[in-house]
């Protein structure tokens, strides 16, 4: 009911408000509900909705200061109530506008943000959010499960599941197939699908598409009951154009640059944000905020951070910027949204989408890092998938690209990314990126999802890789979920879940992954027959062997060299027959020899295959 306090007041005027939704927006009391918005540039402010039948003259927000608050509180006014605001600008242009600080809005096609009080939750996940303050990601395996909402199950008649529809299938699928972490493609306020949630209107609304924002509590909560953890994607890089949403909010640049060459992504069709302005700073610094203290969200991975921090990214901007020169503003962004969101929330994780070679994104902020704790390897990524979309005969002049990303392996806290980025848009499915035959298709994808899962960094694969799909990912219909049928896209399945599994339970595979003490080559020259094989090690000196044959030819007693003379045993294979392979069975050991002064082992090395091996105990 009391307008904004001059401490809340100061602190969003000076960019320091990073629980601002606590005062903004459309807040719900017991005795009606307090609007709050800030127009700097606005004559007139009114707010409008079934409740007064639109009617722009009854409701007038008050300006609180000068610089751009109004206010006003409307006694009786709950939940569930439609409303935008109506806003006359400064060459008296009328704008009709959802709230920037809105908790929820309309379905689709329309555009009215609505009421919701988001108090009264019952949570149950005490015993989840207790572990994640002390949750060390360093030495923990994170295998996260990527999805689209929209796409990823249909009702029969084409509708979206909703929230609690997710939670009932979702849930045990994924705990099934062994991940630590589900991320969901944006979930915030968007009015086109087409967009994947990308180009967003409400930063703090989840989309009313699959439900309201408690069926959305009640999903991670349950998530959180059965050990998964949920990231989510967030956009603070740029925003969609829409008349209804935060573009020339009040007829001015409100939340975009003023410089005309500045505020626009003409790669996108969208505004970009402008990091000096200390009211757009309060208002995303709190959206993010918003998602870890009202929905218990464990990490963020953040959308595009080259396009902010490089001025020239943008292709349409090549002719007027060097390609690094630097946002310097969205640079001290970046650095303050981590600061203060680790501030608040142990044990969550903020992941960089970072395509550039900007230095020291996840190193801290006092160290002059972004102080992000995971950034995307977009480098080992473009490098394997186009290795492995080469014809066999040529990989041997290629063999840099399989082996080049150890160089930098360990400057970045890095997470290695199958993403939904790599399936759309002709780039084909990740099956249908291998060369070969049919039975070789399959064969290279269990041995690129084998290199990722042994290789240094944690995991990320997108919805569909476990079905081996033939198709790209299609935002408008669900996954071909009929492929589960047939054995050799079951094979892929439940081999995925073998490495999953494995990669939990063996600390060799998780436990060191940013330090050159977790990893070292066996054998990284082989460029003549594509083998390349490398051990990786516990904190406790334990290790493993990996090797893999990136080539179609079967090769019997294949020597290997070994660091330790010992008998080694085969513990997982891409070859084995309930996987979609040939062997039989695994587990055969391979005793050590010394020829020429070093330490090998012998073993047939199935075409196209991964093999990990343990010593054994007893020698």
């Amino acid at each position: 009911m009391d307008r904004p306090s001059e401490f809340n007041q100061y602190l969003f005027h000076e960019g320091k408000h990073f629980e601002a939704y606590d005062f903004m927006g459309a807040q719900v009391s017991g005795g009606g509900t307090t609007f709050t918005v800030w127009a700097p540039n606005a004559k007139y402010v009114s707010l409008v909705g079934n409740f007064n039948q639109w009617d722009s003259g009854q409701t007038p927000l008050k300006p609180v200061n000068e610089v751009g608050l109004w206010w006003v509180f409307v006694p009786g006014l709950g939940e569930y109530e439609v409303y935008k605001y109506f806003i006359v600008g400064p060459g008296d242009e009328v704008h009709h506008k959802a709230d920037p600080y809105g908790f929820f809005s309309e379905v689709k096609p329309q555009t009215a943000s609505v009421t919701f009080d988001l108090k009264g939750y019952a949570w149950n996940d005490q015993d989840w959010m207790r572990a994640r303050k002390i949750f060390d990601f360093t030495r923990s395996p994170i295998a996260v499960y990527e999805l689209n909402v929209a796409s990823w199950r249909r009702n029969p008649d084409g509708s979206y599941y909703s929230y609690r529809q997710l939670g009932d299938e979702l849930i045990p699928y994924v705990k099934e197939l062994g991940y630590t972490h589900i991320e969901l493609m944006p979930l915030m306020e968007h009015p086109f699908d087409g967009s994947w949630g990308y180009q967003v209107t409400g930063y703090f609304a989840i989309t009313s598409r699959y439900g309201n924002p408690r069926d959305f509590m009640e999903f991670v909560d349950r998530c959180h009951q059965a050990g998964i953890g949920v990231i989510f994607d967030w956009v603070p890089s740029h925003y969609c154009k829409d008349a209804h949403g935060l573009g020339h909010f009040d007829g001015g640049c409100v939340y975009e640059k003023t410089d005309p060459v500045l505020k626009e992504n003409l790669d996108w069709g969208t505004f970009n944000f402008d990091y000096s302005r200390n009211e757009v700073k309060s208002f995303l610094v709190s959206s993010a905020n918003f998602f870890f203290d009202k929905f218990h969200v464990d990490g963020f991975r953040v959308d595009a951070v080259a396009y902010m921090i490089y001025k020239g990214m943008s292709t349409s901007r090549h002719d007027l910027f060097h390609h690094e020169e630097l946002n310097t503003d969205a640079v001290e962004f970046l650095k303050e949204l981590n600061t203060e969101v680790f501030k608040r929330h142990q044990g969550i994780l903020m992941i960089a989408e970072e395509s550039s070679a900007y230095p020291l994104v996840t190193k801290p902020v006092s160290v002059g890092g972004l102080g992000f704790n995971l950034k995307w390897n977009m480098g080992w990524m473009h490098d394997t998938l186009e290795y492995l979309e080469m014809d066999p005969v040529f990989r041997k002049s290629a063999h840099h690209r399989l082996t080049f990303s150890i160089a930098y392996a360990f400057s970045e806290n890095f997470l290695l990314p199958l993403s939904h980025d790599e399936v759309v848009h002709g780039k084909k499915s990740l099956l249908d990126k291998m060369v070969g035959d049919y039975s070789e298709k399959f064969k290279g994808l269990k041995l690129l999802l084998s290199y990722m899962y042994f290789h240094p960094g944690k995991k990320l694969t997108f919805m569909g890789t476990e079905l081996a799909q033939f198709v790209e990912w299609n935002e408008w219909e669900a996954l071909d979920w009929h492929l589960l049928q047939y054995d050799t896209h079951r094979g892929v399945f439940e081999y995925l879940k073998a490495l999953n599994h494995s990669y939990r339970n063996l600390p060799e595979l998780h436990s060191i992954d940013f330090e050159y003490d977790g990893f070292k080559w066996n054998d990284v020259d082989n460029s003549q027959e594509s083998v390349i094989s490398f051990s990786r090690y516990d904190r406790e000196g334990n290790a493993l062997l990996a090797v893999l044959n990136f080539t179609p030819i079967h090769r019997e007693q294949y020597w290997i060299r070994v660091h330790v003379p010992q008998d080694y045993e085969i513990i997982l294979s891409s070859e084995e027959k309930s996987y979609g392979g040939m062997l039989e069975s695994i587990g055969r050991v391979h005793s050590s020899f010394e020829a020429y002064g070093q330490h090998f082992i012998a073993m047939e090395l199935p075409a196209l295959s991964a093999t990990l091996l343990k010593p054994r105990k007893g020698r």
